[in-house]
């Protein structure tokens, strides 16, 4: 043993989410394992090297936390092992580089209960991710899991399961948030066999990462809900719903399987309780309209992915017509703590109707992105402001967009707005699954709204018409206003067909379709108008409709928008007044990004 050892290291966590993997984070755990045991440390922890899911604030990965002191690095690359072994793992002493900058004082902080992207942050779904490695069961386990599993199938009722989880208040995470112990309740009282309970981890939002988050981190904590889950509907066989894309999650699911069978946690005499269930992975084929559970069903069966009408429930006929459980991933999550800690419990956390925590992919113009769960009820200035650190390079907040494809775009006018399923949906927008796009004054709302469109006109199944056309319909006017082509009889018709599509597609994200729409032409209309009727975009994004010119009281000549220009747009000599030639200009928006004195300004 090496006799300069002179720290109390435990473990050493090492961030290796998808973010972290792609700067490196396994070399850094390979370059700590490999000096570790080259010295051959007193530190009796195996692994003591653990590489972890998301720890969260993905702007600032790789991350590595020591535990138990709690200090944290941030974006470590390998180069840093040398360092961090020297100094942290032999001296105990901070590589104070490597450490959070605070940037209200300008201090270095160690931990991440001092750094205020986690400060207001309450971990349930969360709670492992990040702290255990996802592929050693022996991690769950110390830390609390397969306990209430175990207290449900021996010291409860399946109706007293259902019971807690009604008290928890809970509503499913997937979006629409129904209440869970509601639709398990329903589901208990259907009274044909066999049940199934099935995983929806098809998360298909631009931006969201929640889901995965939880699949790649701590793929136990859903195995060990779905099978309370299962012991409460007395189901025996299980579904996991991931997307193919997500690969990492899949290996991970498939991981913890065979762990939980091996150590007999799945099979046919769970923990010699007598009840038997399993759970299989079905790989999604990448359809955004998977994510709807009856068309997520469909494709279980090896059916073509299209939703059904609602006036049959899952619960009473679903996966290959018998009554089937469905939540979501971050719903499963929530499972084990409420059975644990009970649901009188959770139902103290969040808002009177919206209860417990809720995870959040934070990401657009915001300086620091990632993954965050807080308590139901914070408001939008909190997480924009203070989790997220406020909007990248100090530039102008101009709106939120939550809930996915199919959620509103909130304005500044409603930061206050408290973050739970009744406020969001008064608010014209919605909860959805959790993803939250953070825009700035560079963002123009018109061109992001035929975004969402395009991407829900492609991913419409197809099978209704107001869905099928009337998104189609939408996203044409839309072109035209973005090409100069609109006018303003062009913003009755979106309203028309917005409501018409909400009445009558067949799914929920159908009917939620057209909430970019009417959101955007309820809270900035002017920007709608200045398209239409002025033939200019205010943030300088559709091309049409934009010109680029320098204001010579704030140009001091430093050249660097001439020299990211790619088209010998602009001219101007080092130190003196620079200028664009509109002609030549392909109104790319470089220089306007670039430079640092705001002088280039949108006609």
């Amino acid at each position: 043993m090496n006799g300069n050892y002179a720290g109390n290291i435990e473990r050493i966590l090492v961030c290796c989410g998808p973010c972290c993997l792609a700067n490196n984070s396994m070399e850094i755990v390979g370059g700590l394992e490999k000096k570790i045991t080259e010295r051959n440390l007193p530190i009796d922890v195996t692994p003591v090297v653990k590489a972890t899911g998301c720890s969260g604030l993905c702007e600032k990965g790789p991350i590595v936390k020591f535990i138990p002191d709690q200090l944290c690095y941030y974006k470590v690359k390998p180069s840093d092992v040398d360092e961090i072994f020297e100094k942290t793992i032999l001296e105990n002493q901070a590589v104070e580089r490597l450490m959070h900058l605070d940037p209200a004082t300008g201090e270095r902080v160690r931990t991440q209960a001092e750094n205020s992207f986690y400060k207001k942050q309450m971990k349930i779904a969360l709670r492992n991710t990040g702290e255990i490695d996802p592929l050693r069961v022996e991690d769950f386990i110390e830390r609390g899991g397969y306990r209430s599993l175990r207290k449900a199938l021996f010291e409860m009722t399946p109706d007293e399961v259902i019971s807690e989880v009604e008290r928890s208040g809970l509503r499913g995470r997937g979006g629409a948030g129904f209440p869970t112990g509601k639709k398990w309740r329903q589901c208990r009282q259907a009274e044909n066999f066999p049940k199934y309970v099935i995983c929806n981890g098809d998360e298909g939002d631009p931006g969201a990462f929640m889901d995965r988050s939880i699949l790649e981190g701590d793929p136990h904590s859903v195995i060990e809900g779905m099978i309370i889950g299962a012991y409460a509907m007395e189901a025996s066989q299980g579904f996991l719903y991931i997307r193919n894309e997500y690969a990492l999650a899949v290996n991970t699911m498939l991981t913890a399987i065979r762990q939980a069978r091996e150590l007999g946690f799945l099979g046919g005499d769970i923990m010699g309780s007598g009840f038997g269930f399993d759970l299989q992975v079905v790989k999604g084929g990448g359809a955004f309209v998977c994510g709807e559970s009856t068309a997520l069903i469909a494709s279980i069966e090896g059916n073509v992915g299209e939703p059904r009408a609602k006036y049959i429930r899952s619960v009473e006929r679903g996966l290959w017509g018998q009554p089937t459980l469905l939540n979501n991933v971050e719903t499963w999550a929530n499972i084990p703590e409420i059975i644990g800690r009970g649901g009188d419990w959770f139902s103290t956390i969040g808002t009177e109707k919206s209860k417990g925590t809720k995870v959040f992919s934070l990401v657009g113009k915001v300086k620091n992105t990632g993954l965050v769960e807080v308590p139901m009820g914070i408001t939008l200035k909190e997480l924009i402001y203070e989790i997220g650190g406020g909007i990248a390079g100090d530039r102008i907040f101009k709106a939120v967009q939550t809930g996915g494809p199919s959620g509103g775009c909130i304005p500044e006018s409603l930061l206050d707005l408290k973050v739970d399923f009744d406020s969001l949906e008064s608010a014209d927008s919605m909860m959805g699954s959790g993803g939250m796009i953070v825009m700035d004054e560079r963002t123009c709302i018109v061109d992001t709204v035929r975004y969402y469109l395009n991407f829900l006109s492609e991913e419409s199944c197809g099978k209704c018409v107001p869905c099928r056309e009337g998104i189609r319909r939408m996203l044409e006017i839309i072109d035209g206003i973005v090409d100069g082509r609109g006018n303003e009889e062009d913003l009755a018709l979106l309203l028309w067909l917005g409501g018409m599509i909400r009445e009558a597609a067949l799914c929920g994200l159908g009917k939620s379709a057209p909430n970019p729409v009417l959101s955007t032409v309820k809270y900035f209309r002017d920007e709608y108008m200045a398209h239409i009727a002025d033939k200019r975009c205010p943030a300088g994004i559709c091309k049409a409709l934009t010109t680029f010119y320098i204001s010579p009281d704030e140009c001091t000549g430093c050249g660097l928008c001439r020299k990211t220009c790619g088209v010998d747009a602009i001219g101007g000599n080092l130190k003196e007044t620079h200028t664009i030639d509109p002609e030549r200009c392909t109104r790319c928006g470089n220089c306007i990004e670039v430079c640092r004195f705001h002088a280039v300004k949108v006609l």
